[in-house]
């Protein structure tokens, strides 16, 4: 009888994100910038060159990557029009992170703040139109703060740029 293996690969996580860039050498060298990332191994690379998949060590966390293929559908958010998901990273020092991210060529999406939930946190876009999010956990708050701050971060909301149209 065979050997059981684990369900979960060693080194892995339940939930691995994997993303589909623009340009997978250049999303590499930046995720290595930005974020610390180290590639796992070498990427799998298809006869025309690009990478069909790579897989990067961001701190305890594996990220598995691919370059567009259009033919198969399989598109980035610079390419497709938008992206829905949002990385999250915590990491010991999110000012030093945010900074490493944006040096990198990431766009603010939303600046470091100290947040209701006990979190100092902020947002970036990445070259290929992914979104992360960037933390480290401050301060533990009971429920009954976390009300309160959500109550007040809703009140001082400002309003809508860009109302959305529908069909």
């Amino acid at each position: 009888m065979p050997k059981a293996v684990p369900a979960v690969p060693p080194g892995f996580h339940t939930l691995t994100p994997h993303l589909i860039v623009r340009d997978a050498d250049k999303a590499i060298e930046f995720y290595k910038q930005a974020f610390g990332a180290e590639l796992q191994g070498q990427a799998a690379r298809m006869p025309n060159g690009k990478i069909m998949h790579a897989m990067l060590r961001i701190g305890d966390s594996f990220l598995m990557l691919n370059d567009e293929m259009p033919d198969y559908g399989a598109l980035s958010p610079v390419s497709g029009g938008s992206s829905s998901v949002t990385i999250h990273i915590y990491t010991d020092d999110v000012d030093a992170a945010f900074q490493r991210a944006t040096a990198a060529g990431a766009q603010v999406k939303m600046p470091l703040m100290d947040q209701f939930w006990g979190d100092r946190y902020g947002m970036v876009t990445d070259p290929s139109g992914h979104k992360w999010s960037l933390a480290t956990h401050v301060k533990d708050l009971s429920p009954e703060e976390m009300d309160r701050g959500m109550k007040q971060a809703i009140a001082n909301m400002p309003p809508p740029q860009t109302a959305r149209k529908t069909a």
